[in-house]
């Protein structure tokens, strides 16, 4: 036989809600559980279900201390950091970070409610890095338009991975589902709300940049067909290897100080003609042709590793522009003479 609860101060904050809760009746639990997420009816019925006897001293002694703290609340005004400071008093510091990151990011009651929210870019951006079987998940516990067009953000072979898992795919165990709100909530939701929301075509530039040549080439194309002045803004905002033909000579001559000579030979490899022309004439005569001489024995490479090369000295590039070392030109700027 269970023990009667009849300490009033072994009770948590939890299972003095459900006892209010049993206590009120069936109607006015009711109404109170429709004001209720998923989430939150799952918690209050299992503390509940697990309640056992509760001396009617303690009922009386709850309801008591629930009527002086209203009696005494006067008015009230909810804001953010009313909220984190009474959260503060009650649970750690990191879990109420969390929570407070969570309530200020994408609005909605649920965690799929709050996903509804999020654009479709940022979340293909965080799906690409899980595995399908949890991004088919995901897309089957959100509105089917919004799953469609995540969907279709999602490099090719993966997309259709997902894909082969939702067809696959039947009732999704509890202990599952928790499990992905879980890593949702603590690895995504609150990294997002530390973030302000960004421009979806400056996302996708850099998203397209870390694809490799084929598959960003395809992706564009596809893209033209489908909006053009979308592939347009984006290809503007994305930075290439053989973008650096907007830096002008003092610019290259100080990345090529700057750029490890090996890597910078097997970006050349696979470099347009008009970039080898630019650093070529930007070297000692003696340095190109050690350049090219390097990128002669080479032989074939891999355009992976040409890719990865690229990308690195893209990287330096950028990062001598934003300590204003290099101006990179906009796309069609025209240098002014000033006479």
């Amino acid at each position: 036989m269970a023990r009667v609860k009849d300490d009033y101060r072994s009770l948590t904050g939890q299972e003095k809600a459900a006892i209010f809760m049993l206590s009120l009746g069936d109607e006015h639990s009711g109404k109170l559980f429709e004001m209720m997420d998923d989430e939150e009816i799952r918690e209050m019925s299992q503390v509940m279900a697990s309640l056992g006897s509760v001396s009617s001293t303690v009922i009386e002694r709850l309801f008591v201390e629930f009527a002086d703290q209203l009696s005494s609340a006067g008015s009230l005004v909810g804001t953010f950091d009313s909220t984190e400071r009474l959260l503060k008093q009650a649970l750690p510091k990191d879990r109420v970070s969390n929570i407070m990151e969570e309530i200020r990011g994408p609005a909605g009651r649920t965690m799929w409610d709050k996903l509804g929210n999020v654009h479709e870019a940022v979340l293909a951006n965080y799906f690409k890095n899980e595995y399908p079987q949890t991004v088919a998940v995901v897309l089957s516990k959100i509105k089917p338009d919004h799953a469609a067009r995540v969907l279709s953000l999602l490099p090719e072979n993966y997309a259709m991975e997902v894909i082969m898992r939702l067809l696959r795919m039947e009732a999704v165990q509890k202990e599952v589902l928790d499990g992905v709100e879980k890593t949702l909530r603590s690895e995504f939701m609150s990294n997002l709300a530390r973030t302000q929301r960004r421009d979806s075509h400056e996302l996708m530039a850099d998203i397209f940049n870390n694809l490799d040549r084929n598959t960003e080439n395809r992706f564009i194309t596809a893209l033209e067909e489908r909006n053009r002045e979308s592939a347009e803004r984006i290809k503007a905002l994305m930075f290439t290897f053989d973008d650096l033909v907007r830096v002008d000579q003092a610019g290259i001559q100080i990345l090529l100080r700057q750029a490890e000579k090996d890597k910078l030979s097997m970006a050349l490899k696979g470099g347009s003609e008009e970039v080898k022309d630019l650093f070529f004439k930007n070297m000692s005569e003696r340095a190109a042709k050690m350049m090219r001489e390097d990128m002669e024995a080479m032989g074939p490479v891999r355009l992976r590793d040409v890719d990865e090369a690229q990308a690195e000295i893209v990287v330096v590039a950028k990062q001598l522009a934003d300590a204003g070392e290099i101006n990179i030109s906009q796309p069609g700027e025209e240098d002014e003479l000033v006479f």
